[in-house]
């Protein structure tokens, strides 16, 4: 059985603009849809899920924020499969629940504060450092498509270590179904003798040192570019910090993917990862690796 796309909704504006880029995805990849609703509403009211004109408010309200959300998925995709749920408890620990049987999971980008628009909420930031599927973050004055974006490109984000396979995978399968390009995006930086015009040592230079960084992204893309022949992959290596060149590059792009590892249990996020999910100008998609 495939597994769901799944979307936290909360009512907000938000998440309804992930509720439109999810039933894309989800039609796009041929899966279905879950939109689930995560409140404590029921430790203050003191009840369960109940029947009936004598339902809490708040789980009224629930109910009708997860029917607008299907209701939406609908009109975007009459055959689109959607499923709604109500979750009575704290959002993370739902969500991080969710995401042992989701495909990915799909989330607003909400802060809590003034500068929401700038920065990821804690539960975002939470579940996108925990999950045990591809998160993806709304961010960015998208145009709330995955099917036919603006940019036509997708950028993966490529370190000088073994890179995530996992985030490999995901950015062709993305790119392959939306036929669009592959942008592998990675850094460098030249050894300090060189950036203060030091000398170098015999047999070393700069050319050297960035066609050893351009190998990199080469050496952990050819088993996925063989899978996915169709795909253009373009390779960019730029000097200097690595969120740097994401940030700028997402600027251009419909979707960032970037790999998280899992190491024995131990769960959280690279600062590139952190730093994209708070400031890129696109969706990002956050892709764990076991470790």
């Amino acid at each position: 059985m495939e597994l769901p796309l799944v979307v936290g909704v909360d009512g907000s504006e938000s998440s309804l603009r992930a509720v439109d880029w999810a039933t894309d995805e989800a039609g796009l990849h041929g899966l279905p849809l879950r939109l689930v609703y995560a409140s404590l509403w029921e430790r203050y009211e003191g009840t369960s899920l109940a029947q009936g004109p004598d339902r809490p408010s708040e789980q009224v309200m629930a109910e009708d924020i997860v029917d607008a959300a299907a209701r939406r998925a609908h009109r975007r995709d009459v055959e689109l499969k959607v499923s709604t749920d109500l979750l009575p408890e704290e959002p993370v620990s739902a969500l991080l629940r969710e995401s042992h049987n989701a495909t990915a999971l799909i989330l607003g980008a909400r802060g809590r504060s003034a500068i929401a628009e700038l920065l990821l909420g804690s539960v975002g930031l939470t579940v996108a450092a925990r999950a045990h599927c591809p998160v993806i973050v709304l961010r960015g004055s998208h145009d709330n498509q995955a099917k036919s974006g603006t940019r036509q490109r997708i950028v993966l984000g490529v370190g000088e270590e073994p890179q995530n396979s996992a985030a490999v995978r995901f950015a062709f399968q993305e790119a392959e179904k939306r036929q669009v390009a592959l942008e592998v995006v990675g850094s460098s930086r030249r050894p300090a003798h060189e950036a203060t015009g030091g000398p170098r040592p015999a047999g070393d230079s700069a050319a050297l040192h960035e066609q050893g960084a351009a190998d990199t992204p080469d050496a952990a893309l050819r088993a996925a570019a063989a899978d996915h022949p169709s795909v253009e992959v373009h390779r960019r290596t730029v000097e200097g910090s690595t969120r740097k060149a994401l940030l700028d590059a997402s600027a251009t792009a419909d979707l960032l993917v970037v790999g998280a590892e899992r190491r024995h249990g131990h769960f959280g996020l690279g600062r590139v990862a952190h730093a994209v999910l708070h400031h890129a100008a696109c969706p990002v998609a956050v892709v764990p690796q076991l470790v």
